[in-house]
């Protein structure tokens, strides 16, 4: 019996993952998923984008330092001198650093955007790998939007990268153009026709805009390729990527057709999934494959009747094999520090000694307005625990008044550091408008709100609520969550932490893009 083929899985959630519109994370929430996908067991970590400003290089250069014994750590650049060297400066801790450089190759790409022919994107891209293969071994190479470049150039290209040093081609559809047949021909072609390919593992890095990145990834994989890159939940630019649970648990559950298998440990993969949608403020739709609330959930007469003869006869893989608890209920207000911890564990949190401390604190309090704690509510209360560490400003305490035909009125006050600031407001269109004209007041920073939504983090009617909101400022999107017992409390803490955010100088406004020309001069 042949063993199965072994599967690199590149997570970008830090990377391309934080391209989404809002979806940016500071230094310590991107170290609290960094070290949650070295726990899932991926291969690769591509940590961030150096070049890109200071808070992505500090994050890079953070998470390069902290990962020890397990995935390499990648950091981005563009084919150019600059990009490469600050690359480098943030990944040259990491125990074994990856630098990932890439030029575009497509024709409307070379015409539009980098205005060069042909023989000085072979140049540019060689001279990028060589650079990049000065500082350290592990080099990939992607030609981006290599869906749309002709397939006799791309052979070109990727031929000269391997003899410039690159140990890892990726093949992206950056665009989300391709389909599986199309793009499952581009590597068996690659791997037929390109006489150094032996020397690089062939990667693809799929983007979701016609709901095809997994089916993509999987043909790719059918005809060749050893590495994908993707990111938890499939977030990323525009539609997204690549879902790493779905590709993971794909080749997992069809083990018998793609004869393949990756190192993650799937028992992760729903706590991996809750902390990036937590830190990024990006529900997960219900029925979203591996992680959804409904994955699992069977409502239909039918499926609930043949479950109770035979599970597999509607259920493929096991809630227990992605991380999801067979018996949800395990707390109330008479467990302690130790029932606690081991939960929080089992769930997949690594808690430090002052942050369990503070989770007791808050479970108690909790406890004792509900009788009934589920895990979905202690998962809340870690992600807010862990949401909250670092926040500019914090709710000291609020007190509300509205009615039917009455203006409403609200008294708040806010802390920061050692300070208190109070106001009394009366103005506003509900209790939450007024609330949220308080905060505006008090920082100082004035936003238009996008979005707002409220759900129930468990069940019954003393539920936590989770409210989400989305507000723009200067053109940029900012998003926030908040979880109480108290919707009107949990919507304060949402608004104040899209704040927050705000006030503490999001990385996105000060970003270069990844996509700007390879000239491009970076300061």
């Amino acid at each position: 019996m042949t063993a199965p083929r072994r599967i690199t899985i590149f997570d970008t959630t830090l990377r391309d993952g934080e391209q989404s519109p809002g979806a940016s994370m500071n230094i310590t929430e991107k170290m609290e998923v960094a070290q949650a996908l070295a726990g899932l067991g991926v291969d690769v970590i591509e940590a961030g984008f150096p070049i890109a400003s200071q808070g992505d290089f500090e994050a890079v250069r953070q998470v390069a330092a902290a990962i020890r014994g397990g995935p390499a750590i990648c950091g981005l650049a563009r084919c150019n001198e600059h990009d490469i060297d600050r690359a480098w400066e943030a990944l040259q801790a990491a125990e074994r650093p990856r630098i990932h450089v890439f030029l575009a190759t497509s024709a409307i790409h070379r015409e539009f955007k980098l205005r060069m022919d042909k023989s000085e994107i072979i140049d540019r891209a060689v001279a990028g790998v060589r650079r990049a293969a000065g500082y350290c071994a592990d080099i990939e190479f992607s030609p981006e939007d290599a869906a749309r470049t002709e397939i006799d150039f791309l052979c070109q290209v990727v031929e000269a990268a391997i003899d410039a040093g690159a140990t890892t081609i990726n093949i992206p559809d950056t665009v989300g153009y391709a389909t599986p047949a199309h793009l499952g021909g581009v590597i068996r072609t690659l791997r037929q026709r390109v006489p150094n390919i032996d020397r690089a593992v062939i990667s693809v890095h799929c983007h979701n805009d016609l709901g095809l990145a997994v089916a993509n990834s999987l043909a790719a994989i059918e005809n060749g390729a050893g590495q994908v890159e993707c990111t938890i939940n499939g977030i990323g630019e525009r539609a997204g990527n690549c879902s790493l649970e779905e590709i993971v648990m794909a080749l997992r559950t069809r083990q018998d057709y793609y004869g393949c298998t990756t190192g993650v440990v799937t028992q992760r993969l729903v706590p991996a999934s809750r902390l990036v949608s937590s830190v990024t403020g990006i529900q997960v739709q219900r029925n979203k494959a591996i992680v959804g609330r409904n994955a699992f959930a069977h409502e239909a007469g039918i499926h609930q009747d043949g479950m109770l003869k035979e599970r597999s006869t509607y259920e493929i893989m096991r809630p227990e094999d992605v991380g999801l608890s067979k018996t949800d209920l395990v707390l109330g207000k008479h467990s302690g520090r130790a029932a606690l911890a081991d939960r929080a564990k089992a769930l997949g949190y690594d808690l430090a000694p002052e942050q369990l401390q503070s989770l007791f604190e808050q479970f108690k309090a909790l406890a004792d307005k509900k009788k009934e704690v589920y895990d979905s509510d202690i998962a809340a209360l870690i992600d807010d625990e862990l949401r909250d560490q670092g926040e500019l400003w914090s709710i000291k305490n609020y007190r509300l008044a509205a009615g039917t035909g009455a203006v409403p009125s609200v008294v708040l006050s806010l802390a920061r550091g050692d300070e208190v600031i109070t106001r009394e407001v009366a103005t506003g269109d509900g209790p939450f408008d007024a609330l949220f004209w308080a905060i505006e007041q008090i920082t100082g920073i004035e936003v238009v709100c996008r979005d707002f939504r409220v759900h129930s983090v468990s069940v019954g009617k003393d539920a936590q609520g989770e409210v989400t909101v989305e507000v723009e400022r200067q053109g940029q999107i900012y998003r926030g969550r908040g979880v109480s017992t108290d919707s009107i409390e949990a919507s304060a803490k949402a608004f104040l932490n899209a704040i927050n955010r705000i006030a503490a100088g999001s990385d996105a406004a000060k970003k270069v893009s990844p996509y700007e020309t390879a000239d491009a001069t970076t300061k």
